[in-house]
């Protein structure tokens, strides 16, 4: 496939899919190593087993943020 074959929305998602790629290579995680605490554990458990997603739209009208 040719990028001239690409539609303007496909175009900007390979675009920002290599931005963010390269960001992540340049930046790696800054988080990589540290343990975490007990409860901070226990909470994430318990958020992944929950079936209750909460949307970016949801966590962005509880903070007031407007995007």
């Amino acid at each position: 496939m040719k990028l001239s074959d690409l539609s303007q929305n496909e175009f900007k998602e390979l675009v920002n899919s290599m931005v963010d790629d390269r960001l992540c290579e340049l930046l790696g995680d800054p988080d990589l190593g540290l343990a975490l605490d007990d409860k901070v554990r226990a909470q994430l458990k318990q958020v992944l087993e929950s079936k209750e997603r909460v949307t970016g739209d949801n966590v962005a009208e509880r903070l007031g943020i407007r995007w």
